[in-house]
């Protein structure tokens, strides 16, 4: 009986395997763009579900107090005392977002950046970061959000918005309508970004992600494609495209105007 004849096995040529590796990166190329379009998507959605949620605690603090919460309360010029306690909105609204015990710790007898409020002024809240800012939680106590204390866009009044020093304004006052008033946007890689912190209410001067509005200032401005998140005074998110014209945006920001039946939806 005779062997079988066994045949060498043949693998792989030089350019077979250039071809395999071409079609391979060929598809790499066509999947990472998807990819990456994919998780930005999902980021920008659960910024948009943060933002809800701020909403909705927002309308939860009305509907016990009877006004939304002060934009800052015995705001701090920058040659002014340390002793004015310069306290946030988003302080305020710490127990209608399930953080009563942070709330608790606080001590709002005292200025934001005392040694008593120092530890519990450092803990992250995570529906106050948007999941799209690449610089990470590189600030204790960070806040991606910001309230809208007024424009300078479609006029020169600054105190025109929703978050204001001193003051708490009631959904009546907001006579442009709830769903046409932006009330808090994202605010990345500006100053005083902390949730206790009053000065994260500002002024708008620009458009949506302005290139030429100064780096440290706040204003609107995001990480996601195109734009930023803002959050309507319905407790509606609202993703601003950078393309929106300036005066749309001031006209969405100011509370009494009169411009509400005139902005584009």
């Amino acid at each position: 009986m005779s062997d079988a004849v066994q045949r060498p096995r043949r693998g792989l040529s030089l350019v077979e395997l250039l071809v395999v590796l071409a079609i391979v990166a060929a598809l790499l190329g066509i999947l990472f763009p998807a990819i990456q379009a994919a998780r930005a998507a999902a980021r920008r959605t659960q910024c948009s579900n943060h933002l809800r949620q701020v909403g909705l605690a927002l309308h939860a603090h009305h509907d016990a107090r009877g006004k939304l919460p002060v934009g800052c309360l015995e705001w701090r010029p920058m040659s002014g005392p340390a002793t004015r306690r310069q306290l946030a909105w988003s302080a305020f609204l710490l127990p209608y977002l399930e953080q009563q015990p942070l709330y608790d710790a606080l001590d709002l007898q005292q200025p934001y950046d005392s040694i008593r409020n120092a530890a519990p002024a450092a803990i992250t809240v995570p529906v106050y970061l948007c999941p799209a800012n690449p610089r990470g939680n590189d600030v204790p106590g960070r806040t991606d959000y910001g309230g809208l204390f007024g424009e300078i866009i479609v006029d020169r009044r600054q105190d025109d918005g929703v978050f204001l020093h001193e003051q708490a304004v009631r959904f009546v006052q907001i006579t442009d309508g709830l769903s046409h008033t932006l009330i808090v946007a994202e605010d990345i890689g500006g100053p005083d970004n902390q949730w206790i912190n009053g000065r994260n209410v500002f002024v708008q001067a620009h458009g949506v992600n302005d290139p030429r509005a100064w780096e440290f200032d706040n204003e609107i401005r995001g990480a996601h494609p195109g734009g930023a998140l803002g959050l309507m005074a319905d407790a509606s998110p609202r993703f601003l495209a950078a393309t929106i014209d300036p005066q749309v945006l001031g006209q969405l920001i100011t509370r009494d105007q009169g411009d509400g039946l005139h902005q584009e939806p």
